[in-house]
C-alpha cells in the first residue's frame, strides 16, 4: 500500500509539474495571442513567417538525424511496417476529420484553414526528437529541460502558424498535452524495456518525419506525415530482436 501511494504521488507530480503541461499552456496562450494580432499582419508577412518557421523546422529535423548509435536496419524496417500500418488505419484522414469536426463546432464557416492548421500544428508540436526524448526524460528522470526548450520554439511557431491558419492551431494544444503527457506517463511504466538504443531510433524516425513536415509547409510535397506515426513506436519492439 505504501508503494502504491508513493507511486501515485510520483505520477501526480509528473503530471502537474511536467514539461507537457507547460508546453500545453504555452501553445494555448501563444495561439490566443496570435489570433489577436492576426488581422493586423499583411498576407505577405504571414507567408514570410510561415516559410521562416518551415526552414526552422527543417533545421530541427536535420540536426535530429545525427544521433550516435543509429541502427539503419531498425529505422528502415520501422518505416516499412509503420507506413503500411499507418495507411491501413489512415491516421491522416482520421486526424483531418477531427480537425473538420472541431472546425464545424468552434469556428465560423469561412475558416477553411482550420483543419489544415490543426493537423500542421499537431504534427509540428507532437512529432520529433524533442517530443519523444523530452517526454521520456521527463517520465524517467523528472528532467523537463528539453521540453522547456521545446516550449520556447513552439510558442514562437504557434504565433506564426496562427497568423496563417487561424484557430485550428490553438486547438493543437490539446494533442500536445495528451501526447507528451501520455509518453511521459508511459515512460514511467516501460522504463525497464525502454533502452537507449530504442530511444535513439525513435528520435531519428521522428526527425525524419519533421523534415517531411517542413517540405509540406514549404509547399514542396504533400506527404501524409500522420500515416507514418506508427514507425516511431516500432523500435521499442525491434530493438529487442535486432
Amino acid at each position: 500500500m505504501v508503494f502504491s501511494n508513493e507511486l501515485s504521488q510520483t505520477l501526480l507530480g509528473r503530471i502537474f509539474l511536467s514539461g507537457a503541461v507547460v508546453n500545453f499552456l504555452a501553445v494555448l496562450i501563444a495561439g490566443l495571442l496570435g489570433l489577436l494580432i492576426k488581422k493586423g499582419i499583411p498576407e505577405r508577412v504571414k507567408n514570410a513567417l510561415m516559410h521562416g518557421m518551415a526552414l526552422c523546422v527543417l533545421y530541427i529535423g536535420i540536426t535530429g538525424l545525427f544521433e550516435e548509435g543509429i541502427n539503419i536496419i531498425i529505422v528502415i524496417i520501422s518505416f516499412a511496417i509503420g507506413s503500411v500500418l499507418g495507411e491501413l488505419i489512415d491516421f491522416d484522414k482520421r486526424i483531418n476529420n477531427i480537425g473538420i469536426k472541431l472546425q464545424n463546432k468552434l469556428s465560423s464557416g469561412n475558416d477553411s484553414k482550420f483543419a489544415e492548421g490543426f493537423v500542421t500544428a499537431t504534427l509540428l508540436f507532437c512529432v520529433g526528437a524533442m517530443t519523444v526524448v523530452g517526454s521520456i526524460e521527463s517520465g524517467i528522470k523528472g528532467d523537463n529541460s528539453m521540453l522547456y526548450s521545446k516550449t520556447v520554439i513552439d510558442s514562437v511557431s504557434t504565433i506564426a502558424l496562427t497568423a496563417t491558419f487561424g484557430a485550428g492551431v490553438v486547438c493543437a494544444s490539446i494533442p500536445v498535452l495528451l501526447i507528451e503527457g501520455g509518453i511521459t506517463l508511459l515512460a514511467v511504466f516501460v522504463s525497464p524495456v525502454l533502452t537507449e538504443a530504442a530511444i535513439t531510433q525513435m528520435s531519428v524516425i521522428g526527425s525524419a518525419l519533421i523534415i517531411a513536415l517542413s517540405f509540406n509547409m514549404l509547399g514542396i510535397t504533400k506527404i501524409k506525415v500522420m500515416n507514418y506515426l506508427p514507425a516511431i513506436l516500432l523500435p521499442i519492439l525491434l530493438c529487442i530482436f535486432i
